[in-house]
Order: structure tokens, then sequence, then C-alpha cells
């Protein structure tokens, strides 16, 4: 087998994954632990935008990934694919979500599917809080804008002053320039 039969293999996960897992402890143990990122990974899923403890979303955005590369990749003929989806929604309407909202917004994407943010803490001892989610989110966007409407009618009425101003300093230099061709002619 070539290197490009083993690439159609391998999802293409378009975010680092530790390649060891988290060690996390569960009072019910693993099947406890592994409830709960199905929990978390049914609502990223449902809502699109959830709020966490870092660690677990850093986990369950890794299971995310791969659900929604595998959707996209194989579609929802493919009986692994389903069995993957079937495991990790919770809530069973969901997978008509995936294959029918998610793949088709997350098909051309050449970057990761999930955006994660860590937010902003209020004391030294609070655990870390992230906030996971979706790109293309009916939501809107978590961090202000960069750049300037120049359509606002103040930055319009401070680009015309900045005109007038500039036409009125370039008819004194012109004015300067006259005078002072005249007063060498002489």
């Amino acid at each position: 087998m070539n290197q490009a039969d083993v690439s159609k293999l391998v999802s293409q996960l378009r975010i680092k994954v530790n390649p060891r897992l988290r060690k996390f402890r569960s009072p019910g143990g693993p099947e406890a632990r592994l409830d709960k990122l199905r929990k978390t990974v049914t609502a990223l899923i449902k809502h699109e935008r959830i709020e966490l403890n870092y660690p677990r979303a850093d986990e369950s955005r890794m299971y995310a990934e791969r659900l929604i590369s595998d959707a996209i990749r194989y579609g929802d003929c493919h009986k692994e694919t389903m069995e993957m989806a079937d495991y990790w929604l919770v809530e069973k309407q969901l997978v008509h979500k995936l294959f029918k909202v998610l793949v088709p917004r997350f098909a051309n994407y050449n970057t990761c599917y999930t955006r994660m943010y860590r937010a902003p803490t209020l004391y030294p001892e609070t655990r870390g809080k992230a906030l996971l989610e979706l790109k293309g989110n009916p939501y809107p966007s978590l961090l202000p804008e960069n750049h300037t409407n120049r359509n606002l009618i103040h930055n319009v009425l401070l680009d015309e002053a900045k005109k007038a101003y500039r036409t009125r300093k370039y008819a004194e230099i012109a004015a300067n320039i006259e005078n002072l061709t005249e007063e060498s002619r002489k």
C-alpha cells in the first residue's frame, strides 16, 4: 500500500492532536469520562458554542473535529461513519444536523472546523475556562473587529474635515510659492 492510499484511511485533522490522551480522573471511571465527552460533543453540535473547563474543551475538540472530518470525507452512506456519529451524538436527531447542515458548511474549509478561546478568569485560584465553538455559527463574533467602518458618520465627518484642512494648507503653500517666485523676479 503506497502513501496515497494510507492518507485516505487516516482522517485529515487540521488541529494539533496530543498523541497521549489526558489522564483525567472521573468518579465513575473511564465510562463516565467518555460519557461526559459524548455529552460535550453533543452539546457542541447542538448549540454550536459552549463554555466549559479548558482540559475538557481541548479533548472534546479533537473528537468533534474527527467526527466532522469523517462525515465530510465519507458521507452518510458509510457504515463506520454512521456508527461513530451514532456513538458520539447522544441526541439522535443531531445526526441529521451533522450531515445536512454542518457537512455542507464545512465542505470547502481548508482549516479546522472549531475555534477555542480561553475565557478570562476572575481570580487566580479559579480553574481555567474555555469557550469552544463551531466556525460559521449564527452567534456574533467574540473578538472585536479590528478594522474601522469608513461609512460611520463620525468617520465620514473626520475624513471631510481632513480634506478641507489639506486643501486650505495646499492653498497656503501655493500662495507662498507664488509670492516667492514674484519676489525672485523682481
